[in-house]
């Protein structure tokens, strides 16, 4: 089954006139990468369910684009892997900030009518609460930020494997066949990345409550 963990190799020769100076070439590599782009929003969109409610997938695929068009003009590319893995990184940055907007006092989340539950019959009182802003979600969120702050930290080849596997669910066989490197390797790697991911929160996974 395709992960969405390669890209079309019409893209190494878009970053070559990109590394050229051929900022056009940004256009066309969003372009040849939309299809992977949509595959990450759809599939890391499912892990944000107070993100879902309100924001769908092209929601997500459209701004993350927006992102990955300005960082491709920002610093220099060597391969489509590197590609991939901003852009997994621009749907996550994407989607904590959607996150972080919903869980807001002043969000549409937190004051739209029917996400209250009301104490009794007639007008709500001071005491209803609102359904998206249990208090879960902000330790969720918290969660989240220390995420994303620990896999930008991880060594550029354990975050790779990190990424591939995480976030696109690619089997370390063909990891192993994309990054031209043993599956011992991989395994290697993702049980490094994945070790200290989950000491950075504790020993739990983000989506937990």
């Amino acid at each position: 089954m395709d992960t969405g963990s390669s890209l079309p190799p019409d893209v190494g020769a878009c970053l070559a006139r990109l590394a050229a100076g051929d900022l056009s070439a940004r256009d066309q590599i969003i372009e040849l990468c939309s299809d992977r782009l949509r595959h990450l929003a759809h599939r890391m969109l499912a892990r944000f369910p107070n993100v879902r409610r309100w924001d769908d997938t092209d929601d997500v695929f459209q701004a993350a684009a927006m992102r990955l068009h300005r960082t491709l003009g920002q610093m220099a590319i060597d391969s489509p892997r590197t590609v991939l893995a901003l852009a997994a990184t621009e749907v996550r940055r994407e989607l904590l900030d959607l996150a972080r907007k919903h869980a807001g006092p002043e969000s549409y989340a937190a004051n739209h009518g029917t996400n209250i539950l009301p104490a009794g019959p007639g007008r709500p009182t001071a005491d209803e609460r609102h359904i998206d802003r249990l208090p879960e979600a902000d330790t969720n969120l918290d969660r989240w930020t220390i995420f994303q702050e620990t896999v930008d930290r991880l060594p550029d080849e354990a975050r790779e494997v990190f990424h591939l596997v995480w976030f696109l669910g690619a089997d370390q066989k063909t990891i192993a066949d994309l990054l031209g490197c043993s599956e011992r390797t991989v395994k290697s790697r993702w049980r490094d990345a994945r070790e200290t991911v989950k000491a950075a929160l504790g020993g739990q996974s983000p989506e937990a409550p």
